[in-house]
């Protein structure tokens, strides 16, 4: 087995901070589901109004058609032409038959004006030569008006059967009509023209909606890489939606975390770095000299100790510090150390187990309980490493708990890891010591050196893991250790409740 020294341990979390991440399958999906959905959207918004617009153009079209107006407007055309040319012929011939004497006129002298039919005096007032006038009820009679001296003659001749007013009628009502149907082509265009205008306001409201839809959470995606990009790893961006834009918010919300996580762990083991330099250095220099000054008392004592009681109580006082000191250093010199990691398969199930059996011996007093994951989980750690964290953690807890207190130890596997947690009925942990739980030489407890938390900490994170205080069940203290899991083949696990593992052997 391969053994892995504390620098090796913490190099992937190096790594990680200047390794950019591989482009998997699921990215390459992202970016082709939005440059999808972006083409459909600008496709919807460009051909929605061509199509409506083709569309009422040619329901414009059809409706026109169903009314012959062209036909009509070349029907009152050549009615207009036809009956202008009668006229002109009627007058014509009646001229002519008039200066021939084909045709007797009436005469009105001007001597009996006041008895004249209105159309002769009118004729009269006007000054002119000679007039035409239609008569008759629907203007089929042509009346010829000339001066002859001092009176009017009036020559009277019909219009071959045809009414002129009835032909003035009928091509004004068609004229009537053409207009109309120019009145309604022209009300359709306009209203083409506005629906068209309507439509393209809905599809640009449309493209400004979606538009605002799809740059927001990207804007804000943006914003959060900007800021983790300038140190800020606690930077996150808020989910809504459940799209392929939420699931990239969603995967750089994992990826701050993550980074979190390994600028946590490296400031961790840089600050373990130099305390173990500290540790090294100190262990070095109080060994060095606190050798000698207990092989000075044992000598002191063997050689003149029978002769004063005093001085052989005296030296077992400094001897007995100068072991307690050595004590201390040995302490130090663990921590300072680095010792291998040889990680292998490790039954967690059975590992709680286990550390329990031996603290149940040391702390009789107390009530244990555990709640253990299905399937015997197995995670990839140093096992002797994890027994040295577990054995730290239970005994802090059963401190903490005392007489009648209850600790509680439960497993659980979560993807790709494996949590152990360890409760306790104690009195808990401040805010303030949360924040400085692991920091070497900052003890808690009564007669304590600060290196415990510090070295099961470190244990964890050689393991590939970590160790990070929670929020207890039961009201007092807990800590979780997350370790990687073996793959297993066993189904999901399934856990005991909480109260009816209380107290159980």
């Amino acid at each position: 087995m391969k053994r892995l020294s504390a620098q090796d341990a913490a190099a992937p979390f190096v790594r990680a901070r200047n390794t950019p991440p591989p482009r998997s399958a699921a990215h390459e999906f992202f970016q082709s589901r939005l440059r999808n959905r972006l083409m459909l959207v600008f496709l919807a918004a460009t051909l929605a109004p061509i199509a409506l617009t083709l569309w009422a153009s040619i329901l414009l079209e059809r409706s026109l058609d169903i009314a012959p107006v062209r036909e009509v407007d070349e029907l009152s055309k050549s009615l207009e032409r036809v009956g202008r040319k009668l006229y002109q012929r009627s007058c014509e011939s009646l001229k002519t038959d008039a200066s021939l004497g084909r045709v007797a006129p009436t005469s009105y002298a001007v001597a009996d004006k006041k008895h004249w039919p209105s159309d002769v005096a009118e004729f009269w007032e006007g000054g002119q030569p000679e007039w035409f006038s239609l008569a008759g009820n629907s203007g089929d009679r042509l009346d010829y008006f000339v001066r002859h001296g001092n009176e009017v003659l009036r020559y009277s001749g019909a219009m071959g059967g045809i009414g002129m007013d009835v032909l003035s009628r009928q091509y004004a009502h068609s004229r009537k009509l053409v207009d109309r149907a120019h009145d309604l082509r022209r009300g359709f265009i306009y209203a083409v023209i506005s629906l068209s205008g309507v439509i393209w306001l809905a599809s640009m409201a449309v493209v400004l909606f979606w538009a605002h839809r799809i740059s927001r959470p990207i804007q804000q995606l943006t914003d959060g890489l900007a800021a983790v990009a300038a140190g800020n790893f606690s930077a996150r961006v808020t989910v809504q939606g459940n799209d392929e834009i939420a699931s990239a918010i969603q995967a750089f919300n994992r990826m701050a975390d993550q980074l979190q996580r390994s600028r946590e762990r490296l400031i961790h083991v840089t600050r373990l770095a130099s305390w173990q330099a500290v540790a090294r250095k100190m262990a070095h220099e109080v060994k060095n000299s606190l050798t000698p000054i207990r092989l000075t008392m044992e000598e002191i004592v063997a050689r003149y100790g029978t002769d004063s009681g005093f001085l052989e109580q005296a030296a077992q006082i400094v001897i007995d510090e100068v072991t307690s000191l050595e004590r201390r250093v040995r302490a130090f010199s663990e921590f300072a150390a680095e010792p291998p990691v040889s990680p292998a398969g490790l039954d967690v199930n059975a590992l709680v187990d286990e550390r329990l059996a031996f603290l149940k011996s040391a702390h009789p007093e107390v009530i244990y309980s555990t709640r253990l994951a299905s399937g015997n989980p197995e995670a990839f750690a140093d096992p002797d490493l994890i027994k040295g964290v577990l054995t730290n953690l239970f005994e802090n807890a059963a401190e903490a708990a005392r007489a009648g207190g209850v600790v509680l130890a439960s497993t659980r596997v979560d993807g790709d890891r494996v949590h152990i947690e360890i409760h306790d009925s104690g009195p808990g942990l401040s805010l303030h010591a949360r924040g400085s739980l692991f920091e070497p030489t900052i003890s808690f407890k009564k007669g304590g050196m600060g290196l415990g938390l510090s070295i099961a900490h470190k244990s964890a994170l050689l393991c590939g893991g970590d160790l990070a205080p929670i929020d207890g069940e039961l009201g007092g203290a807990a800590f979780r250790l997350t370790l990687p899991r073996v793959a297993s083949r066993e189904p999901a696990e399934q856990h005991q409740p909480v109260g009816a593992a209380y107290g159980r052997e």
